[in-house]
């Protein structure tokens, strides 16, 4: 299958709404602490979680593939107008051409599952685009979701261990503050409560030395 442009246009426009309007709870509980500045949301779909992050101050550059999501996160955002003039909404496909590097205090991808050549190459131009002492946060489902039944995406290599993701990080360059599999309880398609496990990698990019 391809995740491309109009795969996610389609899957948009099937659905009133694709995402829980709240943000990700990880997102929550790993920036909650961080000093508000520029931040890279990828993948940013319906904006839950760059109007979480506008609100608390946060400068937010929002990048989707799909021109539907954008348009129906801008809306809703329009209700806070204060928190809409902290976001820009950027249409654009970020494993063709990546962002510029050094540039984003943060840079955060949530539950972004692609093949395993174009996961390795996307992370690695994230990475490339956290500032120096900024953080890179990449959450995404663990491979061990597969065995509990809930949904999840099938196909071979698109979920991933936060230990993948870790390893590509430079380690004269990162340190890594977070790296677990972590548990939460979800609903299931007829509403049982169900624990699925998440990968979640939370670094910061190492300051140059005076």
């Amino acid at each position: 299958m391809k995740f491309d442009e109009s795969f996610w246009d389609e899957r948009y426009r099937q659905h009133g709404s694709v995402w829980s309007p709240n943000p990700n709870p990880h997102l929550l509980a790993e920036a909650a602490g961080l000093r508000p500045g520029s931040v890279l949301d990828v993948g940013s779909g319906e904006g839950a979680d760059s109007l979480w992050l506008a609100r608390q101050g946060w400068r937010v550059t929002a990048v989707d593939i799909s021109s539907v999501a954008l348009a129906r996160a801008a809306e809703r955002a329009a209700q806070d107008a204060e928190a809409a003039a902290r976001i820009t909404w950027v249409h654009h496909d970020l494993t063709s051409s990546p962002p510029p590097s050094g540039t984003f205090d943060l840079v955060s991808a949530q539950f972004m599952h692609l093949p395993l050549a174009e996961r390795t190459e996307l992370y690695h131009r994230l990475a490339a685009s956290v500032a120096p002492g900024g953080t890179l946060l990449v959450v995404g489902h663990h491979p061990s979701d597969l065995e509990v039944g809930i949904r999840r995406p099938s196909e071979p290599g698109l979920l991933f261990t936060p230990e993948e993701i870790a390893a590509g990080l430079d380690p004269d360059e990162w340190e890594i503050d977070v790296c677990e599999a972590r548990r939460r309880f979800v609903e299931d398609a007829d509403g049982n409560s169900v624990a699925v496990t998440d990968s979640v990698l939370r670094a910061h990019r190492r300051a140059p030395r005076p």
